[in-house]
C-alpha cells in the first residue's frame, strides 16, 4: 500500500495546475526564510484582490531571540521560595511562597537583607505581587483570596476574593495583569478586582501555556515560563509573544542543584535593566536583554 499511495500523490502532482504548483514551491522556500505569507500571483500587484478561492494567511512574526546577559550578581534568601518580585525605591519587594513559608518582604538587594518582612498564615500559600499607587496586592495560590497591604505601613488594609487560581501579577497603569497558569491573562479593575478582560497569549499562533509571574514594562508583559528557563516578552493588544529571552546557566550546577526554577522578574526603571531570581535560588542578577 505504501507504494500504491506514493504512486496516487506522484500522479496527482504532476496532474496539479502549473501556476498552484509554482506558488506551493515559492511559499514553501519563503517559508524556510521565516516568511509565511503567499506570493502574489503573476500579473497582481500589492492592491490587487486575491483570486477567487485563494486565502492569504495572515504574516505571524518569530519571536525576537534573546538572552539575559548579567551586570551584576546578588545574594538573595536561599529560603526564600520567590513568587512576585518588584523593584521600588532601590529595594526589593518580594512575595514568597509555600504553606506556613509564605511572606510579603521588603529586602536590601546589597546585602540580601530582609528588612521588613510580613508572614501569612499558614493556610495561604503566596503568589504574585504588584504595586498600585502606594498599595501592595499579593495573590494566594488556591485560596482565592488577594490581600492588600498598605506600602509604608506593611499593614493590610483590605482584601479580594477571586476564582480559580492565583499565579502572577503586575500593573499596567490602568489594569491588573494576572495569570493563572494557563495561556489566558485576566485584566482586573484594581478598585474591584473584577476582570475587565482576557487575553490569551499565543507564539506564532499557538497558545503559551504556563504562564507564571509577571513584570508589565511600558507597552510589554515580561512573563517567566513555568518550569523552563524562558521569559517571554508579550504584546498586551494582541497577546503575540514578541520575544523570547534564554535566562538559561545564571546558576553554578551546585547552585542549581538546591535550588528551583527561574521566578522572579523586576524592572529597575531608572537604569534600565531588570533584576531576576528564583525560588530558593542564592542570587539575585542583575541583567539585560541582549540578542542572542
Amino acid at each position: 500500500m505504501a507504494g500504491v499511495r506514493k504512486g496516487r500523490r506522484a500522479g496527482y502532482a504532476a496532474a496539479m495546475p502549473l501556476r498552484l504548483r509554482q506558488l506551493r514551491f515559492v511559499a514553501a522556500s519563503l517559508a524556510l526564510a521565516g516568511v509565511v505569507s503567499l506570493p502574489l500571483p503573476r500579473g497582481a500587484t500589492a492592491g490587487t484582490p486575491p483570486a477567487a478561492g485563494i486565502v492569504l494567511p495572515t504574516p505571524v512574526a518569530l519571536p525576537l531571540a534573546l538572552r539575559a546577559e548579567v551586570i551584576d550578581a546578588m545574594p538573595h534568601d536561599p529560603r526564600a521560595f520567590t513568587q512576585g518580585l518588584l523593584w521600588h525605591s532601590g529595594l526589593l519587594l518580594e512575595s514568597t511562597g509555600l504553606n506556613g513559608r509564605s511572606s510579603l518582604r521588603e529586602v536590601d538587594p546589597k546585602s540580601g537583607q530582609v528588612r521588613r518582612r510580613v508572614d501569612l498564615a499558614r493556610e495561604y500559600f503566596g503568589e504574585g505581587l504588584a504595586l498600585v499607587e502606594g498599595r501592595l496586592f499579593q495573590l494566594t495560590w488556591q485560596n482565592g483570596v488577594a490581600f492588600v497591604y498598605d506600602l509604608l505601613s506593611f499593614s493590610k488594609v483590605e482584601h479580594f476574593e477571586y476564582a480559580g487560581e492565583g499565579w502572577g501579577l503586575c500593573y499596567d497603569g490602568r489594569d491588573l495583569v494576572m495569570s493563572d497558569g494557563s495561556s489566558s491573562l485576566a485584566f482586573r479593575d484594581p478598585g474591584t478586582f473584577a476582570v475587565r478582560r482576557k487575553l490569551e497569549v499565543r507564539r506564532q499562533g499557538k497558545p503559551v501555556s504556563r504562564l507564571n509571574e509577571l513584570e508589565c514594562v511600558g507597552d510589554r508583559i515580561y512573563a517567566n515560563i513555568w518550569m523552563t528557563d524562558e521569559i517571554v516578552v508579550i504584546d498586551p493588544n494582541s497577546g503575540a509573544v514578541t520575544a523570547a529571552i534564554d535566562a538559561s546557566g545564571l546558576l553554578t550546577p551546585a547552585e542549581r542543584a538546591a535550588s528551583d526554577v527561574l521566578n522572579g522578574i523586576a524592572y529597575d526603571e531608572d537604569r534600565g535593566d531588570f533584576l531576576i531570581t528564583g525560588k530558593l535560588w542564592p542570587k539575585v542578577f542583575r541583567v539585560r536583554f541582549v540578542p542572542r
